[in-house]
């Protein structure tokens, strides 16, 4: 017996399947990927702000170069290999900052630039059509933990003005000339100048750590001797220090000029590798930590997430393709017959007719035994004569079946009745065999 086959259609079932699964999976992703609408472009000075302090347009002309840029807000990706571009902001703490460069000497090129501009959000207001992310430079404000980094212990931070800048054979003039940041010639010697202004401070330079750095010290115009460059360390990427990121934020990539240099200054810095270029955003505090849903969607996680969503598409599919309606579950107790059994034997208990049982069980064991054995015979007598004869044919050491039906036919006594019907039952298991 089977049930009434479902009312609603196995195609819009699999599709409702289908479409449910996609949007658990895709909201496992979205949680997992941080994607909870609110946006990195919040007027600050990193990689994806599109403000005038904000570096997008830099990130975007790299990768118009051919080069393969990203944006990381893992910590893991400090320790990566690569040129790695740091935006710290005001408030950067020195430590943590001189610990990623002392780490990044040995493993990749790193370029730091400092902040300047203390910005503001646009105000609304209806007759300005800001985009989001969208500053006002308000004023010049020059980060306080320089002093306090060790790789750049000596180095002096100012502000002035100046008549334009100068580097890797070109020259212009910084979008507001009037709010320079600079390094002062005096102090730390082992910076390198590679763009200077007017007065001849330094723009932008590259830290002398001992390191084999042939592009930056071309740019800087610095030959060596054949001796001096058997005394650079191979294994030292360059430091480069950008102090005036006007320079190649996207208030400066409005020139031409400014572009250029940008372009050349990051080039400069990869020392003629082809290295992947990565904007960090954990130190400008943007950074997110890893959990279960992020790398049960990265290698080598991937392909077990992928095992399971194939596992569970199989188990699906043996589901919708099974053969005809669903068999209906058997009750665990039929009540109708069970009821009506159990009404019977309190009847023949109460009313003593014991010898009454007796006929009706041997007649249908004898049938049953007929049915296995193909005797025709329907007479009760031949039936069971013929059962004894395949018994003796057979050589069973067993009573006569028609003897042990008459003890059961004239039992008067339940434990008469049990022992002939035990007998039956034996005739009957072996004759089955």
């Amino acid at each position: 017996m089977s049930r009434r086959s479902s009312p609603f259609r196995p195609a819009a079932i699999a599709g409702l399947l289908l479409v449910g699964s996609l949007a658990f999976l895709l909201l496992l992703y979205a949680l997992g990927q941080g994607w909870t609408g609110q946006t990195d472009d919040n007027g600050g000075a990193h990689g994806a702000s599109n403000g005038l302090n904000g570096f997008t347009g830099l990130y975007d002309l790299l990768e118009r170069r051919g080069h393969d840029v990203s944006l990381s807000r893992n910590q893991g990706s400090l320790t990566d290999y690569g040129l790695l571009v740091l935006t710290p902001g005001h408030s950067t703490d020195a430590a943590e900052l001189d610990r990623i460069l002392e780490e990044r000497l040995y493993i990749g090129p790193t370029v730091l630039i400092l902040p300047k501009w203390a910005a503001a959000r646009v105000p609304e207001d209806p007759r300005i059509e800001a985009e989001d992310g969208w500053v006002v430079l308000m004023d010049v404000w020059s980060p306080n933990w320089v002093e306090d980094v060790d790789i750049l212990e000596g180095i002096q931070l100012g502000t002035g003005q100046t008549t334009g800048w100068s580097g890797f054979g070109m020259s212009g003039d910084l979008p507001a000339p009037e709010q320079e940041q600079g390094f002062y010639r005096e102090g730390n010697t082992a910076l390198i100048p590679l763009v200077t202004d007017g007065e001849n401070d330094i723009l932008a330079g590259y830290i002398d750590l001992g390191g084999y750095n042939p592009q930056l010290a071309g740019a800087a115009g610095i030959t060596f001797s054949t001796e001096e460059e058997k005394l650079q360390e191979d294994g030292v990427w360059p430091l480069v220090v950008v102090s005036e990121p006007d320079l190649l934020n996207n208030y400066g990539m409005a020139d031409e000029q400014r572009a250029l240099l940008a372009v050349s200054l990051i080039e400069a810095a990869m020392d003629g590798y082809d290295l992947d270029i990565v904007f960090d955003m954990t130190v400008p505090g943007l950074g997110s930590s890893e959990n279960l849903l992020t790398l049960a969607f990265e290698p080598p996680f991937l392909a077990a997430t992928l095992c399971l969503i194939l596992a569970a598409l199989v188990i699906a599919w043996r589901g919708f393709r099974r053969f005809g309606p669903p068999v209906a579950e058997v009750p665990a107790m039929a009540r109708g017959k069970t009821q009506l059994a159990r009404n019977g034997a309190a009847l023949i208990e109460r009313a003593r007719r014991w010898h009454l049982l007796g006929a009706p069980y041997a007649a249908q064991v004898a049938a049953r035994i007929a049915r296995t054995l193909n005797i025709r015979e329907t007479e009760r007598d031949a039936r069971e004569a013929a059962i004894d004869l395949w018994m003796v044919t057979h050589d069973l050491d067993l009573q006569p079946f028609s003897q042990s039906a008459e003890a059961l036919r004239n039992a008067r006594h339940p434990a008469e009745m049990l022992r002939a019907a035990s007998a039956l039952r034996t005739i009957e298991r072996m004759l089955g065999k």
